[in-house]
């Protein structure tokens, strides 16, 4: 099992823990569950906008195990040159989150709009956790 192969395995375990957390319990706010946006309890006053974001939420989750199906189907049927570019595209991707979604629940969490105070800065560290795990995948697929 090559160091590529262990990043993007410990990657589909820690989504697929929040894609089951989205599916059956979206408003946790363990596992990235959509209850730390206050929002969320709030948006149920108003069923039309609480089901735009149940939709939403579903949506999201749908897509994130669309994505780890792909991965996995990469794993099981990928040689080394498919699963190296494969944590490259997963750096570009997982990137994108400090352009746009980050700017968003950092201006929420100091608005008070987030419980607990702080978790977009949680947030912010794990997902620069996982960037450093592929990169540190990348450099020791290359040094090794």
């Amino acid at each position: 099992m090559t160091i590529l192969t262990i990043a993007i395995l410990i990657f589909v375990l820690l989504e697929s823990m929040n894609i089951l957390t989205l599916y059956f319990s979206p408003g946790s706010r363990r596992g990235n569950g959509i209850g730390v946006f206050n929002g969320w309890e709030k948006s149920k006053a108003d069923p039309e906008i609480h089901q735009l974001i149940r939709y939403l939420v579903y949506w999201v989750a749908g897509t994130k195990l669309i994505f780890i199906a792909l991965l996995l189907v990469i794993l099981f049927t990928g040689g080394e040159t498919t699963q190296l570019w494969t944590v490259a595209a997963l750096i570009i991707s997982i990137a994108s989150f400090f352009w746009r979604l980050f700017p968003i629940i950092q201006s929420l969490d100091g608005a008070g709009q987030i419980t607990p105070a702080g978790y977009s800065r949680t947030l912010g560290l794990m997902i620069a956790g996982f960037l450093a795990l592929f990169v540190l995948a990348l450099l020791g697929y290359f040094m090794f």
